[in-house]
């Protein structure tokens, strides 16, 4: 939900600059932004796509929407045909610098580890959910039935098991969870390697709501060589053919969700890099969980506590 919230904050606010900066083409740039965000979306939460590809998409379907209303700007549209033209020629005439390989970099070292990171916490909870549900062994079940009722039938219904008993019969009824503690160790020690993989300049919260201002510098760079880019697509494209048609002005809702996402943005203890140490230091109590499960168990709920009469199999002993 944190990563879905981010990449709404950050198609907001490049829509806004649109809105506010370029307004006679927001109409159709703000379509180009949603179709990138769905893209990153689609990358974050596990789909096949290529970073590069869905960066260039982008910048290849924006640049005829610029080149209309910013560099060769007229009384009516280009014409579809000429609209793809430009696409296709995009990454020879390189209107926009080197801002779309910047994006690509920021992108896919940024993008990757968040995808991976989700992808962790999906085989934690799997893990979880699977030692969920353990089916004990007869002789594991006999061990119980003697530590927990074998008093019961002596009348000593308030005994507990001695602390050492109780451990050797957990310990062996939770043995394949013992299997488990050296890869759970591991898997939360690469937890956090990604996580801080994941801050400072490439961190995903940063590169997102930054990349309205990459937006800008490309526009901004189309402007200022204008004149020679004119030529150029001429060369490759012709001279504009137009139709009779107007692009719209701005129609996206700069107000809807702003609320909650002022919220997300604003306020530092709701980062998703705050979120992200937050759940990772309460992960670092659970690394020993499934080695320590035994003594977990026998100390807080099962065995009797130090210098107290237990129970040891056989007999209520003041020593085990």
């Amino acid at each position: 939900e944190t990563f879905e919230m981010l990449i709404r904050l950050a198609e907001n606010y490049t829509s806004t600059l649109f809105c506010n900066a370029y307004r006679n083409m927001a109409a159709e740039a703000t379509t180009r932004v949603q179709e990138f965000f769905a893209d990153v979306g689609l990358f974050i939460f596990g789909t096949d796509v290529s970073t590069e590809e869905f960066v260039n998409r982008f910048f290849d379907t924006l640049f005829p929407v610029v080149y209309n209303h910013v560099i060769n700007p007229g009384l009516t549209d280009i014409s579809l045909e000429y609209a793809e033209c430009l696409r296709m020629a995009r990454r020879d005439i390189r209107p926009f610098g080197n801002v779309p390989q910047k994006a690509i970099g920021q992108l896919g070292r940024s993008l990757l580890p968040s995808r991976t990171f989700l992808q962790a916490l999906n085989l934690g909870i799997e893990v979880i959910n699977t030692t969920d549900h353990l089916h004990f062994s007869k002789d594991c079940s006999r061990a119980l039935l003697r530590m927990q009722y074998c008093p019961h039938c002596q009348g000593l219904t308030l005994s507990k098991p001695c602390m050492g008993y109780c451990l050797n019969v957990i310990r062996g009824c939770l043995a394949n969870m013992a299997e488990v503690d050296l890869h759970w160790r591991g898997y939360i020690q690469s937890l956090e390697e990604l996580s801080s993989a994941m801050s400072g300049t490439y961190d995903i919260e940063h590169v997102l709501l930054n990349f309205h201002s990459l937006v800008n510098d490309a526009v901004v760079q189309a402007r200022i060589k204008g004149p020679e880019l004119s030529e150029q697509v001429k060369k490759v494209c012709g001279p504009p053919v137009r139709k009779p048609t107007q692009s719209p002005g701005c129609s996206f809702d700069q107000n809807k969700d702003n609320q909650g996402l002022k919220m997300f943005s604003r306020d530092n203890e709701e980062t998703l890099a705050n979120r992200r140490k937050e759940f990772i230091s309460h992960l670092r109590l659970y690394r020993a969980f499934y080695g320590g499960l035994a003594d977990q168990l026998c100390s807080i709920e099962l065995a009797a506590a130090d210098g107290l009469p237990c129970w040891n199999g056989e007999d209520v002993v003041r020593r085990y």
